[in-house]
């Protein structure tokens, strides 16, 4: 077994020693025998540090960054992502209206007010949707109407539309949408409204979109650089290989505290067992929602094409038609002559 993390982390269980546990309850066996060898082999791994943990899994991140018992850390995270320094003051329920099929594709998805009044949605997308403007476009406005009306219903008379703040829409994938591949060494993108006059008006929607997967690759052909707190945080979320956890430890070391809360909930083999299933199970969701969307797309241009294709067919009837009452009446001129 690889030492490294061990030695970091010496909470950590010995692979004989998780397999033991398993062994000694049959319903946790039952579940372990159901899984291939490569999934068997990569629980091990992660019970035991070979391989870090990926602290996006449903169950480890909303351990790890759970705003009720470890306000810090989201305040830290926040305030790197909208480059201003920001605090949590409570978590607000989060009653918009979720299609089904968006909820299994989620890992995070909290709303929080901060300190001066503004709002925060943040999500975290295991796999990016199509249309992920409009998508995020509609639950901004979503937030921004249940604002208004809680504002309107606390002040009343007194209720000024200066009074509404700021909704930052913030959204981190995993796996980013086609759109964002174009900008291969860009992992930060920031959208508000602006006018083509240079007038200034205060129009309180904000989008950040952080593609990781994309911080990911760039971070690898920059041999593992950490450049700033914001790539720390992104490290922490999208990086898993024990190397650059040990890097990421040594220049950070504020992370050691939470890679610790994660290798503690190892220590519990039949939650995390109950994590790794879950995310299995999201997985092949993921893959089969992705082959529906890209078959959608993929009928959409086909239609596209086809529509063009019924457009040229139609001009060319019509000068086909256009031809023959041409010939119609040189035939008529023919005759008379």
């Amino acid at each position: 077994m690889t030492r490294g993390l061990k030695d970091a982390f010496p909470m950590l269980w010995s692979r004989e020693k998780v397999l033991e546990y398993i062994n000694m309850h049959a319903y946790l066996k039952g579940i372990f025998d159901e899984w291939s060898r490569e999934e068997r082999e990569e629980f091990l791994d992660i019970c035991t540090g070979v391989r870090g943990v990926k602290t996006l899994y449903d169950g480890f991140f909303k351990e790890i960054m759970n705003p009720e018992y470890a306000p810090q850390r989201l305040n830290d995270f926040l305030s790197n992502v909208l480059e201003r320094q920001v605090r949590v003051t409570k978590v607000l329920p989060n009653d918009s209206t979720r299609l089904t099929d968006e909820n299994s594709l989620l890992i995070m998805d909290i709303v929080v007010e901060f300190e001066d009044g503004a709002i925060g949605n943040v999500e975290v997308q295991k796999m990016g949707y199509l249309f992920p403007g409009e998508r995020s476009a509609c639950y901004s406005a979503d937030l921004l109407l249940r604002q208004y009306k809680r504002l309107r219903d606390e002040k009343k008379r007194e209720f000024s539309y200066r009074d509404i703040r700021t909704v930052y829409t913030i959204i981190l994938f995993e796996h980013s949408p086609k759109v964002f591949q174009t900008y291969s060494r860009m992992y930060r993108h920031c959208f508000e409204q602006k006018s083509d006059t240079g007038i200034q008006l205060e129009i309180p929607q904000k989008f950040i979109y952080i593609p990781l997967d994309i911080f990911r690759k760039k971070q690898q052909n920059e041999n593992g650089s950490i450049h700033n707190k914001l790539e720390a945080w992104l490290t922490f979320f999208s990086r898993d290989k024990p190397e650059m956890i040990l890097r990421l430890i040594k220049e950070y070391p504020e992370f050691k505290a939470l890679y610790g809360d994660v290798y503690e909930l190892c220590r519990n083999v039949e939650g995390v067992m109950q994590i790794f299933s879950k995310e299995l199970l999201e997985m092949d969701r993921n893959t089969v929602k992705l082959m529906i969307d890209e078959m959608q797309e993929e009928i959409e241009k086909q239609k596209e094409e086809i529509r063009e294709k019924d457009e040229v067919l139609k001009q060319k009837d019509k000068e086909v038609e256009d031809a023959k009452q041409r010939i119609k009446e040189l035939e008529k001129q023919l005759g008379e002559k």
